[in-house]
């Protein structure tokens, strides 16, 4: 088993990190893969007001540089490459990188997150974190007083506008269609709510502001006429694309590509676990996928003492 590691982990967010950090706390040989910067969507999260102990709450960057530092701390390897295949070889996991070499593991933890769907528009990129936001739970409370758009017609879409609700004076949902794509009772409760307005057949072509947003140039589907709305934040809720292509034909995936996992974090193959916002679940929080990266380590812990056993 010369040359083999306990385990990989593939992707260096949230989920990637604190399974690191466990990994190496039970003192597994283990390696942390990220193609990026370590930390994941958090960096673009301008402040972070929900994360448990600490209540006057702090930076996106700050936080990954704690979770980065303390993983270090604990020993674990970071390797600044991009894992581009994932291949199962009789126990053995073989993970290329970069194109030109291989590592190989006893397990794999999967932890390569997600990434939001972007409108593609004027403004979007430019203000992430200053106003554009992807979601709710999140950023909501920053948004205390103050007038948003909400972009999306979907369950999440709508149920965020209801959260949303509860903190900002005004909600704006803006969707293209004539008709919400949500389940019935969502609806009724935004068309039912007089802080929530539908602005219909309509989409965003523009998200402008100096600093930070200040209005969204809003275009209708039919007419092509444009307008300004102006407002303090826009949330783009038009949905997630879980980054699992390096599993796909390996490990069971949802109709919409999320792996699919026990509570342990088992997959449906042995030795591979997934952790994060890559697998199917329903709350997607750094706490959520911190108690996951966690979860999976331990599990791997077991795997591999069993493994060396046989």
């Amino acid at each position: 088993m010369e040359g083999i590691f306990d385990t990989i982990i593939i992707g260096g967010g949230p989920a990637g990190l604190t399974a690191g950090i466990y990994a190496s706390r039970a003192r597994l040989k283990a390696v942390l893969i990220e193609k990026g910067l370590c930390g994941g969507q958090v960096l673009i999260a301008d402040f972070i007001e929900n994360f448990p102990g600490i209540p006057e709450g702090i930076k996106g960057t700050e936080l990954m540089e704690n979770f980065i530092a303390h993983a270090k701390g604990t020993g674990l390897e970071i390797l600044s490459a991009e894992a581009e295949k994932l291949i199962v070889e009789k126990g053995i996991f073989k993970i290329i990188i970069d194109t030109q070499s291989e590592l190989k593991s006893l397990s794999v933890i999967l932890a390569t997150g997600a990434t939001w769907k972007s409108l593609g528009v004027p403004g979007e990129e430019e203000l992430r974190g200053r106003g554009v936001s992807y979601c709710a739970t999140c950023d909501g409370p920053l948004f205390k007083g103050k007038e948003v758009v909400v972009v999306g017609g979907g369950d999440t879409a709508v149920a965020d506008a209801l959260f949303l609700a509860k903190y900002a004076r005004k909600v704006t949902i803006v969707h293209r269609r004539d008709q919400l794509r949500a389940t019935r009772i969502l609806q009724e409760r935004v068309l039912s709510n007089k802080q929530i307005d539908v602005c219909w057949n309509s989409i965003v072509t523009k998200i402008s502001g100096a600093t930070k947003v200040e209005s969204a140039i809003l275009k209708n589907v039919h007419t092509n006429k444009e307008s300004e709305l102006t407002c303090d934040g826009v949330f783009v809720l038009v949905g997630v694309i879980p980054s699992s292509e390096m599993v796909k034909g390996i490990v069971n995936l949802d109709e919409s590509g999320y792996v699919i996992t026990d509570n342990n974090m088992k997959t449906s193959v042995d030795g591979i676990f997934a952790c994060g916002d890559v697998r199917k679940k329903d709350l997607r929080q750094i706490v959520t996928a911190c108690g996951e990266g966690a979860t999976a380590a331990f599990s791997v812990q077991h795997y591999i003492e069993c493994c060396k056993k046989s």
